[in-house]
């Protein structure tokens, strides 16, 4: 007997993703650039377009799944503020897609999504305690706890990236100074970079536009053993390490997922994490692995059109 399908919506900044899910199995996927510059209704228009060019002939399709950034309001099916896309407060998301579409609709946080994606059919699959982070361009994420996907007040659970780790660190998206998100990012690994390549000639690094440098030249210049490159990693690693303890203490998982673009360098990133946890963490807490997310980039695809099959959302609320 067939599964049933559904569709994932995942809405960044940078692209709008759709993708028909069978089983944990994309079948079908598109996306487009987000025309963020057109405001919501251009935006909603695309995903109009990706759904019916994933949407299966002859198949019924039981619901959307969207997963976004936030903070939104995953019980009323509202985004709260998403700061990469201006005008977007207060904006009925699930409620004007689920009228264009005929079709329900959940909306929720692209961290829970992924959590929730990588629970039921990734890294996490058969773990009653897991939390998922994100780490790429910012810092968000997930968690399980007693078999039951957390939500907290308004679904807003979750946002392990503003987790403060220094005193005065450097600025956050979010306006704080010190955030997990602000010292162990992409971006942040990007920005250190780019200060750190100054002055340093022999360093692959140096070779390229040293303001445009990224987290992706880093981990590029590092596979090559590039020995500044290494000693970024490290320190991002270290970032990374003590932001998981801080978690880890928090919730008691079996395992910790990480996922997003920074991810694709965890082979180079994993010792140093894991030396991290078992300097800082309380003895009882040492033994929880790390590992890299198994749905890839496409956690929260796949875990939106989960929960669109799953009416609790993941468990009572």
């Amino acid at each position: 007997m067939a599964e049933s399908l559904a569709i994932g919506i995942d809405l960044g900044g940078t692209q709008v993703r759709a993708a028909l899910v069978e089983g944990g199995t994309l079948l079908a996927r598109a996306a487009e650039p987000t025309d963020a510059a057109g405001g919501p209704e251009a935006v909603l228009r695309q995903m109009t377009v990706l759904i019916a060019r994933v949407a299966p002939e002859g198949r019924e399709v039981r619901g959307i799944g969207i997963c976004s950034p936030g903070p939104l309001d995953s019980e009323t099916g509202t985004i709260l503020n998403i700061p990469t896309l201006p005008g977007w407060d207060g904006l009925p998301l699930r409620g004007i897609l689920a009228e264009r579409t005929g079709l329900p609709v959940v909306l929720e946080n692209d961290g829970i999504a992924a959590a929730f994606g990588e629970w039921r059919h990734g890294a996490g699959r058969g773990l009653r305690h897991l939390v998922y982070v994100t780490v790429s361009t910012g810092i968000g994420g997930g968690v399980v706890l007693d078999g039951r996907l957390l939500h907290g007040r308004r679904g807003m659970a979750g946002h392990v990236g503003h987790l403060p780790l220094a005193v005065d660190g450097p600025a956050c998206a979010c306006g704080a100074p010190g955030c997990f998100e602000a010292l162990a990012s992409g971006s942040a690994l990007g920005a250190a970079a780019r200060k750190a390549v100054r002055g340093q000639p022999e360093s692959r690094l140096s070779g390229r536009d040293p303001e445009g440098l990224t987290a992706r030249d880093v981990v590029a210049a590092a596979r090559e053993g590039d020995a500044l490159a290494l000693r970024l990693l490290g320190l991002e690693a270290r970032w990374l390490g003590l932001g998981f303890v801080g978690l880890l203490h928090l919730y008691s998982p079996e395992a910790i997922v990480m996922g997003g673009g920074v991810a694709e360098a965890f082979d180079l990133l994993e010792t140093e994490i894991h030396a991290t946890i078992r300097s800082r963490a309380m003895a009882a807490f040492r033994d929880v692995p790390v590992m890299k997310a198994g749905l890839g980039g496409n956690s929260g695809l796949i875990g939106a059109a989960a929960l669109a099959l799953d009416g609790s959302q993941g468990g009572p609320r």
